[in-house]
């Protein structure tokens, strides 16, 4: 990984790169031509095919809505990667990215960008490379799209709406394909930088592609490959993120006031960077640089939180030290090549992804360290006042400012061979197509935390004495067990821990995981069988998949560490699967097409899904769709074998924060998920509007038999507040009544409902159309997507979460663009963004004569979160170098007003250990970064 020095030398490399690649001129090195493998494409495109590829453009005339973006929409938000910008997608919330997965640190996910549709969950989302199935990227399931060659993807559709009948399991709430251009021929390069307006996160990305037709056009190569890396921004963070913009249970008890309080000025109560005494005689002693004693000064305290006081001092420790941006460095290698063999195009591929990224979490705290009355670091103002009361030690919390960040630096390479053919033939009077193929991928992870405490370690350490011997520092364990390595470090201050200590106690867990997916399938398909209305289409084919992990960990980091207690998960699972799906006329302008596939997991046996769509088309100007499935989402390895993953984190018992280590554990006969999906819309195609096309659809998902976990706080409060036995059960406490560890475990839990409404505008005219001598021409695009209802119902609570900004679901996501193109210049604006939400729909917003709360109805004081509208600017113009070369060059300026993002305030978390170092906003919904600048160079020869 880079460090923050390379930015300057990073700037020269690409601004060098960007010149030499414009200034580059050269023969053209290959030329078009109409080819056997090009035709046999066209027959494909007009058949049957389960990819998604072989839809009309832009969703319209299928009955399942398919949101299509091409190349140039991506390029004109210049992102990192395509992930990035499919994001921006309304229809696409509540994805993971190498940012907000920071905290993912002990199953390993942490670093990965995993797709989200609907906010339905990125393990019921399917993703697809050029239709095909990926290896997975961590044991939770998540395939990173980071691993996909970038570079030649033409396409994205998005095909919202239950497809497991087509695709297989976990496309409950659609599917992400990413279109491979497999026809490419020339040679590309795209040489790129970017920063924000604060001169960080720089980035830079250099692509180098070339395609060639072979043989006479009867073979085809494809080559590519990409590097691009970003600087992350680590312990710090933006002015808007420094108000103490919080949610904390109101200090004032008063009647009629309520539960929550949201406002500014609020901070940690309870620890200090250097250390805090927190309870008895001494409490609000705190030990300062260099060890320097202090008298802490209260604001009105309600558990961990505080307002007012020294609210800035106490959080100053924790603030920024989760990553505002990640660290990130990706390589890519792919290479194609296809031969026509009597007809049949035979292709072999193969691609190699590394991916590495370094993100932070937060600083480490610890609570209820005991000092004892003999500690050799202790000043002798507090050791005086010690004696004087009888005091043997005391209890000290701390943020632990001596200590680096803990994080992950993980890194992931991801090796998948595809060997495949496709083509023709007949049989009896009637013309099929046929494809097959067979995949290998493999993923290797390396999860390696960074510097992170050692449990046992650090209290020997914190124990240090005097040795009444040689007068020295040592640890108190050491006069018993000389040879223990025990070095002595001093917690009682800031910038009063000693290097040697700090290497004693911190150590970085590491895992590696090995992920290995085979898959053969084929299919055929035919659209020359006569009906009565028209040629009925029908396909069919078979897939067997095997799914297998392993992995490998020191079992010195298996238990005993602050965070990172990596546990081996092994496991297989096989599927074996076949489908067959008709596309047949009922009438003049109505259609049905159906599909049913049976799949037999060996874990858990068979289960079927279907679908069912009508379309139909009473006036040309107007075509109304309807669509009906099951689906289902099978269980991933991690759910079913993990063998627990010991994670340490602290839970809100009656309004304190409690450390606690979280066990969660796999479950081997947990089933799939099963899920019943309407959708309906309507296509409108006005004659009268030439180039004006729009889609309204409506979505309903009922799942049922979610597979998931009740987390460590729900199952505090449920058996705290609620008095649920079986949660309590769980909740395990040592002799003396502390608590040490909630169980969790993974089981077919809880069902939800979510519903909601998608928009799809598009309108393209000439300038010349709408007066006299316009120039250019225009292109309209508004998405958006209203989220209705968003329910789960977990057997206690059933909160619908559409419309709470502090989710993934507000009532709102939009993005609409403005392209204008004039001859070799091309300009873009887009506005995204999300509408006014809430905290929580079951909060009760009042300020006075609030009633009594109880859970879930809990009163605030302010329960609204604010919408936000972020635009992004594009501009390119294209110069021609030489008669086959040109280059453009373009700039980028995503969220060109640096708009802030909206504070929110989360009071529900509040013995969380991780929300004072986290960002004050959501930023799965908002930007944080602030303005990005990018500029580039493609050049195409």
């Amino acid at each position: 990984m880079k460090s923050q020095n390379s930015t300057k030398s990073m700037k020269v490399t690409y601004l060098a790169a960007m010149i030499s690649s414009s200034l580059m001129g050269s023969h053209a090195f290959a030329q078009e031509s109409n080819t056997e493998a090009e035709n046999l494409d066209e027959i494909k495109m007009e058949s049957i095919q389960v990819t998604g590829s072989r839809v009309a453009r832009d969703g319209y005339d299928t009955p399942a809505p398919i949101t299509l973006m091409t190349q140039e929409d991506i390029n004109a938000y210049a992102p990192g990667s395509v992930a990035e910008f499919v994001n921006t997608m309304p229809s696409v919330t509540g994805s993971t990215t190498a940012s907000t997965s920071s905290g993912s640190l002990s199953s390993g996910a942490s670093g990965i960008a995993a797709l989200n549709l609907r906010a339905l969950g990125v393990g019921r989302t399917l993703v697809l490379f050029d239709g095909q199935r990926n290896v997975v990227s961590a044991s939770t399931g998540e395939v990173d799209t980071n691993t996909f060659p970038q570079s030649l993807i033409k396409n994205v559709e998005i095909v919202t709406g239950g497809a497991s009948s087509v695709y297989g399991s976990d496309a409950v709430s659609g599917v992400v394909n990413f279109i491979l251009d497999k026809e490419y021929v020339g040679f590309k390069s795209q040489v790129e930088y970017g920063e924000t307006t604060y001169g960080d996160h720089e980035n830079g990305k250099v692509v180098l592609t070339y395609g060639s037709e072979l043989a006479g056009g009867d073979g085809h190569l494809l080559l590519s490959g990409e590097y691009y890396s970003a600087n992350g921004i680590h312990g710090t963070t933006r002015d808007w993120a420094e108000q103490g913009f919080t949610g904390m249970i109101n200090p004032d008890t008063s009647e009629g006031s309520p539960f929550y309080l949201v406002d500014t000025g609020i901070g940690i109560s309870n620890y200090t960077p250097g250390g805090l005494i927190a309870s008895g005689p001494l409490e609000g002693t705190y030990f300062g640089v260099d060890g320097a004693v202090n008298q802490l000064a209260y604001g009105a305290v309600s558990g961990q939180w505080m307002q007012g006081g020294d609210w800035e001092y106490t959080t100053s420790g924790m603030l920024g030290t989760n990553s505002l941006a990640a660290d990130e460095e990706r390589k890519n290698l792919f290479a194609r090549f296809s031969y026509m063999v009597g007809g049949a195009e035979l292709y072999m591929q193969g691609s190699y992804a590394e991916y590495e990224g370094l993100s932070y979490y937060i600083n480490p705290t610890s609570k209820g360290v005991t000092i004892y009355a003999d500690n050799a670091y202790l000043p002798s103002s507090v050791s005086s006042q010690m004696a004087d009361l009888g005091l043997a030690s005391f209890s000290l919390n701390t943020s632990n400012v001596d200590m680096p960040a803990s994080g992950a630096n993980n890194v992931r390479d991801t090796t998948r061979i595809v060997l495949g053919g496709n083509g023709e033939f007949r049989l009896s009077d009637k013309f099929f197509t046929w494809d097959a193929y067979y995949q290998y991928g493999k993923t290797k992870s390396d999860e390696h935390m960074t510097g992170t405490y050692n449990t046992s370690r650090l209290d020997l350490a914190t124990d240090a004495i005097v040795d009444p011997d040689s007068g020295e520092v040592v640890c108190r364990s050491t006069l018993t067990d000389p040879s223990n390595g025990c070095i002595p470090l001093n917690r009682l201050g800031v910038g009063v821990g000693s290097d040697e200590a700090l290497s004693y106690v911190l150590g970085q867990p590491r895992r590696i995981q090995e992920f290995v997916q085979d898959v053969a399938a084929v299919n055929f398909s035919t659209g020359d069988i006569e009906g009565w209305a028209g040629p009925i289409s029908i396909a069919f084919g078979a897939e067997y998949r095997h799914e297998q992990m392993d992995g490998d960990v020191d079992p010195q980091y298996s238990s005993g560490w602050k965070y990172g207690n990596y546990k081996v998960t092994e496991g297989s699972y096989n599927v074996k699967e076949a489908y067959v799906e008709t596309l047949i006329p009922l009438m003049d302008d109505l259609d049905f097409n159906g599909a049913v596939r049976y799949t037999d997991y060996s874990t858990s046996g068979g289960v079927t899904t279907w679908k069912t769509g009508l379309t139909y088309r009473p006036i040309e100007d107007a075509t109304f769709r309807l669509t009906r499935s099951r689906d289902i989402r099978a269980p991933n390895l991690s759910e079913l074998y993990a063998t627990g993953t010991a994670r340490s984190n602290s839970v809100t018992i009656n309004g304190a924060s409690v450390p606690m280590i979280q066990n969660l554990q796999g479950n081997p006969t947990v089933a799939p998920e099963e899920a019943d999906s309407w959708g309906a819309g309507v296509i409108l195609r006005p004659s009268f509007i030439e180039n004006f096309s729009a889609t309204i659809d409506y979505y309903e998902v009922e799942i049922d038999g979610i597979i998931s976990f009740v987390t460590a706080d729900d199952t505090a409060e449920y058996c705290v507040e609620y008095g649920v036995q079986k949660y309590c059960d769980n909740m395990i406490y040592d002799a003396s009544g502390t608590l040490q560890t909630i169980n969790l475990l993974y089981d077919n839990l809880d069902s939800m409902t979510a519903r909601g409404v998608d928009y799809d505008v598009t309108y393209d005219f000439d300038m010349g159309d709408i007066f006299d001598g316009g120039l250019g021409g225009v292109k309209l695009r508004f998405l958006a997507t209203n989220y209705l209802e968003n329910i789960i119902d977990n057997g206690v609570t059933a909160i619908d979460s559409a419309g709470s900004n502090a989710g993934s679901t507000p009532d709102w996501k939009y993005r609409a663009s403005v392209s204008y193109n004039l001859d070799d210049m091309t300009f873009n604006i887009t506005a995204r963004g999300v509408s006014d939400g809430v905290l929580n729909n079951s909060y009760i917003e009042c300020t006075t004569n609030c009633p009594v709360s109880s859970a879930p109805n809990y009163t605030i004081n302010d329960n609204s979160v604010d919408g936000k509208t972020f635009f992004d600017f594009y501009a390119a113009k294209t110069f021609t170098f030489a008669e086959d070369t040109d280059a453009e060059f373009y700039v980028s300026i995503r969220n060109f007003f640096n708009t802030d993002p909206a504070m929110v305030a989360y009071p529900a978390s509040q013995g969380s250990e991780n929300r004072p170092g986290y960002l004050e906003t959501n930023r799965g919904l908002y930007d944080v970064l602030g303005r990005e600048f990018k500029l580039g160079v493609r050049v195409n020869m």
